[in-house]
């Protein structure tokens, strides 16, 4: 166990070093395991391996996957997975606490203009009313656990709106669309790869945009065990020069359409060898489309909205009052900002 002080120490150590490591690890082909889940907001690490740039930063990396993001992290505390990109949740926060993880850089914002996450609502309730947020008192709301980033999203809608809802956890991602499509449970948020087919399928319907309710919100992040960020961190910095080149490439695809409906197409071959894996591509493009967020480049870190989950996550009860965002970040890796 790494004691705050030591951590403290080494952070500030890290930072002065930190521009010295634009080079790639003296170890070729050193071998690195990194977590993902079959989303298209994971695509940074999937173009970054197809395309061939941890390599090119002497990395060999093995992508492991996960059906949601508590498991990752404890995988990453565990040294199982050596980087991944998940959602801030408590139970992050509290491994973070233990001095197991670091938070070392940001993966998936919603930004203005961007088709963002999605408030769906089940058939049952949509006929029964429920048919904006603000008709989300008294519903059942669904999450994976307590203290993922369902619950603050959920929380915070429901609080923007001034009423009260029901949280029912349900672990994976599967089983809570399978509640939504049967009424189990009556709203959900998601992003929009997933959300746009179930409510083209008519079981389910699109009722709000999380953004509405937090524009610049954080959605995912990039993080590493704290040994990792503290004692790897050439490693850890060509790590992220490679995943960043892989955002980038899916950035200029994507969402500036750099290249055209060919760019775009040759990327939507790429993520199909990950995502939508069960479906002809004649199938899953249209969902791989649906999905375009904006990823940050650079990693680049929004504190302001972290800083407002970790205090969420602290009003309910579900992580430790003392707990920093310290604690949680080594924003010596990356740009940071507020927004």
């Amino acid at each position: 166990m790494t004691s705050f002080n030591r951590r403290q120490t080494l952070t500030l150590l890290g930072a002065a070093a930190a521009s010295t490591l634009a080079a790639p690890a003296i170890a070729k082909n050193k071998k690195i395991v990194v977590g993902a889940l079959r989303f298209t907001s994971h695509s940074g690490s999937f173009i970054a391996q197809e395309r061939g740039y941890f390599a090119d930063a002497g990395l060999d990396v093995e992508l492991k996957f996960f059906q949601a993001a508590q498991p990752m992290a404890v995988a990453i505390a565990s040294g199982d997975v050596d980087y991944a990109v998940t959602a801030v949740s408590g139970g992050l926060i509290s491994l973070a606490d233990k001095g197991a993880i670091k938070v070392i850089g940001g993966a998936l914002s919603e930004e203005p203009g961007i088709d963002g996450q999605k408030i769906l609502a089940s058939d049952a309730a949509y006929q029964a009313g429920l048919t904006s947020p603000a008709a989300l008192g008294g519903k059942t709301f669904g999450m994976s656990t307590a203290g993922s980033s369902f619950h603050y999203m959920g929380s915070k809608v429901a609080a923007a709106e001034g009423v009260e809802m029901s949280f029912k956890p349900l672990q994976k991602v599967g089983a809570i669309i399978g509640a939504l499509k049967s009424g189990q449970i009556d709203a959900w948020s998601i992003v929009p790869h997933i959300a746009k087919p179930l409510a083209g399928s008519g079981a389910v319907h699109i009722i709000g945009n999380v953004s509405d309710y937090l524009p610049n919100y954080q959605v995912t992040t990039v993080f590493t065990s704290a040994k990792n960020a503290a004692d790897e961190r050439g490693q850890t910095s060509d790590f992220l020069a490679g995943f960043g080149k892989g955002v980038s490439d899916y950035n200029s695809a994507m969402i500036d359409r750099a290249g055209g409906d060919a760019g775009v197409d040759e990327m939507v071959d790429l993520i199909h060898k990950y995502v939508y894996t069960d479906r002809p591509r004649e199938k899953a493009a249209p969902s791989i489309i649906n999905g375009t967020m904006r990823l940050n480049e650079g990693s680049k870190l929004n504190v302001a909205s972290v800083k407002d989950q970790l205090n969420w996550f602290q009003s309910e009860g579900l992580v430790k009052d003392h707990i920093t965002l310290d604690t949680l970040l080594d924003a010596s890796y990356v740009d940071t900002f507020e927004a």
